[in-house]
């Protein structure tokens, strides 16, 4: 142990090592393989040395035995994967005919799971994927012959429970589900995976079956919540993590100050880079995670110059063809890489080895994915496992709070299947699979019934509600997003199309002179065609970004839930957010400076959505109250609700978004608005009203803590924001929230 510290021991230190910790190693609790496992199972289990379980994979059987929905939430590397398998195996050792569903958000763990079924060697275990690259040809047999079926929930979605018919004799034995990696789906993609996992189990329920549903996931605050939310049934929680765990190094970086009046620091792409070089000359196998597929790319080329040669070294990414990814993560398992950058595509559950060090660039977004990617390193010894800060306010406060971030909870998963926007598609989808009636209420739920009444394209009959169209509506739906409107991205120069854009987001993404990044590579939009919803983009090789200006306006649809919380009265409630695109700015990417302010004319979009809204009164305003001190308070104020919101709930702050004014047309006075920045709502902003005054208190440290005068990207700045030129006043935000905390 001593040898592997010595190995990085002298790199952590300096005025960059904003803290360094460990974790203590932790002994495995063993029990006893079952008596009652089928015998082929049990030896297929003892030919790897696998002769005991941990607790909680017992636990995990017990479970299953009694006939129980379950999900599995433990630790990276605690062997979920066995705990769900185990009863699967036993099934259909016992009896082949018997059908099981392994669902995966990705191809690759698709492909890493198929790996790991072979290694059984299970005679009568007849294991095939299914999923878009499946050749047409082989379909017909993956539903005759296998009995052990791997796939995607979007596959599921348009290429199943559409044709169920063709697949009547997987559903009438389907025994098992399994939803590997369940805390995934959340916010808008796990509102419309709970309606197809719903709409699959109603399917079985008219094939004559009722699966069982087992579900694995990283730790998250509300497993049995998001497990009932996902299958619509009770789960039983499996967590207690018994398996073993190595020492841990925990170290927390902060690039250098560059400039201390504007509090910027050195990019954390080259701070990453220099960690990463110096750890893989020592032999040290290392894993780097950047937020970007961008960010992933520079890494692998800043750590390979520093190196002079790129042998040991990959980048990983989405964009790769499959046998690109195959073979990056075979060489990485089998120990011929050293160093990989790589998007969050590596943060789920392939099995890449044993790996030393693991370093994540920008906090991933959540407490649980960053405990997600560190839990890679160590698996053969004591690791290392750090965080390379970036400009993000989120960031620097975890940089001058380091408890703030080690000792907080892992946050809750949240999903809305019953969001109008998300259900509609559903409600359709089913109706085309089967006629709709009031049986269907105890696995769809009373929504999507009262939903049916309500939609034109149904048509009530003596058998229920049936689909009145001409298509089938699953192709219609996007299981990424609320709405099924959208504009394509084309390349101009070869006709490939490269993308979607939600209509929702294309304004200020995709508007003609914006800067388009796809796969790493960056792309000018030539012109956005509005009548035939399509983008023309031209390769790109200029040092700018664009970043689009916006007006919003916010009005109240319906207060739903109303308190006195801090002294003021705090809503929840129904809202109309209003955008429109008005120009956007050309910044610097090595400065960060605005170029050129361009004008644009573009419609106003709206949407519904949810929002937590608050006035604060005279009292809590003192001293602020002239303009334009009091928008640049109630504004950088906002900024910094938004940026710590991902705290307490579990999202990104590009799913958030936020208005501050001086006077609103319906409140009647000064009012700060956050909002969810999806349609509908996914309950972000709810779990923030809940959490209230824990959320203004962690507000207020941000805010006391940074060193600038103003607003900086360290403390109030906010990609959500399009009114860059407006004042942000960091004093008055931060004397206004603890004002509101004195009530506390």
């Amino acid at each position: 142990m001593a040898t592997s510290v010595a190995r990085w021991d002298d790199l952590l230190v300096g005025d960059e090592l904003a803290y360094l910790g460990s974790e203590a190693a932790r002994d495995a609790l063993f029990a006893p393989l079952p008596d009652e496992l089928h015998p082929r199972v049990r030896d297929a289990l003892e030919a790897q040395g696998i002769d005991a379980l941990y607790a909680h994979q017992a636990a995990a059987w017990e479970a299953a035995q009694r006939g129980e929905h379950l999900v599995v939430t433990t630790g990276t590397a605690s062997g979920k994967t066995l705990a769900f398998n185990l009863p699967v195996l036993d099934a259909l050792a016992r009896e082949p005919k018997q059908r099981a569903l392994y669902l995966y958000p990705t191809k690759a763990l698709a492909q890493d799971q198929l790996r790991s079924l072979a290694t059984f060697g299970l005679p009568k275990l007849r294991a095939v994927i299914y999923d878009g690259d499946t050749a047409t040809e082989r379909r017909w047999q993956v539903r005759k012959w296998a009995n052990l079926i791997l796939s995607n929930p979007d596959m599921l979605h348009v290429g199943v429970l559409p044709h169920h018919d063709r697949w009547g004799d997987v559903l009438s034995n389907l025994a098992y589900v399994i939803v590997d990696e369940a805390h995934v789906y959340r916010g808008v993609f796990g509102s419309h995976v709970s309606n197809v996992l719903r709409r699959l189990r109603r399917l079985a329920r008219v094939y004559g079956a009722e699966p069982q549903f087992l579900l694995a996931s990283a730790t998250i605050a509300n497993p049995g919540e998001l497990g009932a939310r996902l299958i619509g049934a009770e789960t039983t929680v499996i967590g207690g993590d018994a398996a073993p765990r190595a020492e841990r190094t925990v170290a927390l970086w902060n690039p250098p100050l560059t400039d201390e009046e504007l509090g910027l620091r050195a990019s954390p792409l080259g701070e990453a880079s220099k960690l990463m070089a110096d750890l893989v000359s020592r032999g040290l196998r290392t894993l780097c995670f950047a937020k970007s597929r961008r960010a992933a790319e520079l890494i692998h080329r800043f750590t390979a110059d520093r190196l002079g040669d790129d042998s040991a070294l990959s980048p990983y990414r989405a964009g790769y063809t499959p046998q690109q990814r195959r073979e990056i993560e075979r060489r990485l398992l089998e120990g011929e890489l050293l160093g990989v950058s790589a998007t969050n595509a590596l943060e789920l559950g392939i099995d890449v080895g044993l790996l030393d060090c693991v370093i994540s660039v920008g906090f991933p977004g959540t407490v649980a994915s960053l405990r997600q990617q560190w839990g890679r390193a160590g698996r053969r010894g004591h690791g290392l496992a750090m965080l390379v800060a970036s400009e993000d306010a989120l960031d620097q406060y975890f940089m001058r709070e380091p408890r703030a971030l080690l000792g907080r909870r892992v946050e809750a998963a949240i999903l809305d299947h019953e969001n109008p926007r998300v259900l509609d598609g559903h409600v359709l989808a089913a109706a085309f699979e089967a006629p709709l009636d009031d049986a269907d209420r105890t696995v769809l739920g009373d929504a999507a019934l009262e939903r049916a009444a309500e939609l034109p394209e149904l048509r009530r009959t003596k058998v229920g509600y049936v689909w009145a169209g001409r298509d089938y509506p699953a192709a219609r739906i996007s299981l990424r997003s609320t709405s099924p409107e959208s504009f394509q991205i084309v390349d101009g120069s070869s006709g490939a199309m490269l993308g979607i854009s939600e209509e929702a987001r294309a304004y200020s993404t995709i508007h003609e002179g914006a800067i388009y990044l796809h796969l790493g590579e960056s792309y000018r939009v030539r012109e956005l065609d509005l009548v035939a919803r399509t983008a023309v983009v031209e390769p790109f090789s200029g040092d700018y970004y664009t970043q689009a200006k916006k007006e919003t306006t916010t009005a109240i649809v319906q207060p739903l839930r109303e308190e006195p919380r801090l002294g003021l009265q705090l809503f929840f409630g129904r809202v109309v957010v209003t955008e429109q695109v008005v120009g956007y700015q050309k910044k610097s990417i090595q400065t960060q400076e605005s170029i050129e302010l361009v004008a644009l004319d573009l419609p106003q979009t709206e949407f519904e959505t949810e929002a937590i809204w608050f006035m604060p009164g005279p009292r809590m305003l003192k001293g602020l109250e002239e303009m334009p001190r009091l928008l640049g308070s109630l504004h950088a104020a906002e900024h910094s609700l938004i940026a710590l919101l991902p705290l307490w709930a579990m999202c990104d702050r590009w799913d958030i978004g936020g208005l501050s004014t001086n006077l609103h047309f319906q409140t009647g006075g000064p009012t700060i608005f956050v909002y969810d920045g999806h349609s509908g709502g996914v309950g972000i902003t709810e779990r923030g009203f809940d959490a209230f005054e824990g959320w203004v208190g962690d507000t207020a440290k941000l805010l006391d803590g940074c060193p600038c005068e103003r607003g900086c990207p360290s403390c109030v700045q906010s990609p959500k924001c399009g009114n860059l030129n407006e004042p942000l006043d960091k004093a008055g935000a931060l004397a206004l929230l603890g004002r509101m905390l004195e009530q506390a």
